[in-house]
């Protein structure tokens, strides 16, 4: 079996199990802490990761929408998520990048800053978000 195939079948393996693999990335440096914060999403919600391509604003939308990001003919709404989640919105610079996700049938993409690796984590290993987060 190619190393592919086997790559792509130990992660399968994972649906079912107490184990995730997890895409890291940061968000910028929070402006109150001064630090890089690093968060995570389950990588099997990613369809790809992209340079941050050009943005189409949205007049009307809500602040949190930095604009619709045209992928391969597909219009894809994206969510800046530093505002999202109660920090100041992300400025666009060289590091920033757009995570295309798929939740419940519908495609979205995420504003963020740099793109780390991927973890292989177990559920008890996941910390809750703090309490400031969407406040």
């Amino acid at each position: 079996m190619s190393e592919l195939l086997k790559n792509i079948d130990a992660r399968t393996r994972l649906a079912g199990t107490n184990k995730l693999e997890i895409l890291l990335f940061t968000l910028g440096v929070d402006a109150r802490t001064g630090r890089r914060e690093t968060f995570g999403i389950n990588v099997f919600k990613v369809r790809e990761v992209v340079k941050l391509p050009h943005l189409n604003k949205m007049p009307g939308s809500h602040h949190n929408i930095s604009g619709v990001a045209n992928i391969r003919g597909v219009s894809i709404p994206v969510i800046n998520l530093r505002g999202a989640i109660g920090m100041r919105p992300m400025a666009i610079d060289q590091e920033s990048n757009l995570i295309i996700t798929e939740y419940n049938r519908t495609i979205q993409g995420f504003l963020v800053g740099q793109v780390a690796h991927i973890v292989n984590m177990t559920w008890k290993d996941i910390l809750p978000p703090p309490r400031s987060a969407g406040r």
